[in-house]
């Protein structure tokens, strides 16, 4: 219930009450009759605009809910979306997002149609001159044109992911819990200012940039938050965004661990479970344990000792004043591919000579002489780029020492 209470005010809104039952749920309201009543008594009583619930609502029982109340009910995946809708700040994310209404929208049109026909109801107005097949088309045509406006976006962001990739960096994801300090996080590794916000979700569309780790280039890249119980609907829209963590060398796990203990174990088991879910099991994690500044020295030990056995590779920090950070880099380091040191030399020539300033843009250059009418090169790279270099040294006669 307080998620939900702080999924409900980043959407904006103002909780004036919440109340909780437990029982078997209801086919008609969800609640049972009687907590209908006292729903209904409640909104009257406070001026309330909108219930939202943190189950799964289906068209009818949302229906007799804006029936009973007078105003419109939501679930939590509507509240989600809303948030999404709010925050989305780029043409992707904004296309991801309508794409999960439609789909959420495609899965009830048929029934929402048929209840509008009963009767307009908050949430259900405004359906009431469409045919059932009309709708369901008309949503579904929707649909189809998103699906291809985002498969071109998707081919673009396949451009940039191999143009990376040709760089011969290796690739870090950030991914975590929404509001554990990711693009803090970010912000203190790759000395950045994105924005950053105490509501859910600021962050919807993906960031990278090019972070020095002792000496070695890697490509950073901040990503949409996880959350319990994330809809399969909304993986699957976002699934541009949540790919950058399939295809890194490494994933940078962030979680708050200034929480409760028990409430700390849940988000670090929805974010690894999400992480398998999208594919990305096979990566390497290195766990970020965040906001140890709101704890503390004994707090801080006792977590770490609790979340080490389920927490990969943790390391306590502080992303807003930069607490072990350097730490942090260093376990970064040890779980990326293995760079090498490559020495290889070449005889000067126009040619050689543009192919060693396509190799400063690319690679960590250790040290360059020029020998006479040769210049010999030491770098640093991952193996397959070292491979990629190799190549085209020989190719211009040059000889190649790994």
């Amino acid at each position: 219930m307080n998620e939900l209470r702080s999924l409900a005010e980043s959407a904006g809104y103002t909780v004036v009450e919440s109340f909780e039952q437990v029982r078997e749920p209801d086919p008609r309201y969800q609640i049972g009759s009687g907590k209908a009543k006292e729903l209904a008594d409640l909104v009257a009583k406070n001026g309330v605009e909108k219930t939202i619930f943190d189950n799964e609502l289906k068209p009818v029982q949302a229906y007799n809910l804006a029936k009973a109340t007078g105003v419109e009910a939501i679930d939590r995946f509507q509240l989600i979306l809303e948030i999404f809708a709010r925050r989305a700040s780029t043409t992707e994310a904004k296309f991801q997002i309508k794409l999960a209404q439609l789909r959420y929208e495609l899965a009830r049109a048929k029934e929402k149609v048929k209840l509008a026909r009963m009767g307009e109801q908050p949430g259900f107005m405004g359906l009431g001159a469409y045919e059932v097949d009309v709708y369901y088309e008309a949503v579904k045509r929707q649909i189809h044109f998103i699906q291809d406006k985002l498969r071109k976006i998707r081919k673009k962001r396949r451009l940039h992911r191999a143009r990376r990739l040709e760089l011969g960096f290796s690739l870090v994801s950030l991914a975590g819990y929404t509001n554990a300090g990711k693009s803090s996080l970010f912000n203190a590794i790759a000395e950045e200012t994105v924005p950053v916000d105490p509501g859910l979700f600021t962050t919807l569309s993906t960031t990278t940039r090019a972070v020095n780790l002792f000496g070695n280039r890697i490509l950073l890249t901040d990503t949409v938050g996880f959350i319990d119980r994330l809809p399969l609907t909304l993986i699957e829209a976002f699934h541009s965004t949540l790919e950058e963590t399939v295809f890194s060398d490494l994933v940078l796990l962030v979680v708050d661990v200034s929480e409760p203990h028990d409430e700390v174990e849940r988000k670090l088991s929805v974010c690894l479970d999400t992480i398998q879910k999208i594919g990305a099991a096979g990566v390497p994690v290195v766990t970020a344990l965040n906001k140890i500044d709101l704890l503390s020295e004994e707090e801080v030990q006792r977590q770490v000792e609790v979340l080490t056995s389920v927490a990969p590779n943790s390391v306590p920090v502080s992303a807003l004043y930069r607490t072990n950070i350097g730490l942090l880099k260093e376990e970064m380091m040890r779980h990326l591919k293995g760079y090498v040191s490559v020495t290889f030399s070449l005889p000067v020539t126009n040619e050689s000579l543009s192919f060693l300033s396509w190799l400063f843009s690319r690679a960590d250059i250790r040290d360059v002489k020029y020998e006479g009418d040769w210049v010999r090169v030491v770098f640093e790279s991952v193996p397959w780029f070292a491979e990629k270099v190799r190549g085209q040294v020989e190719e211009f006669g040059g000889v190649f020492n790994s």
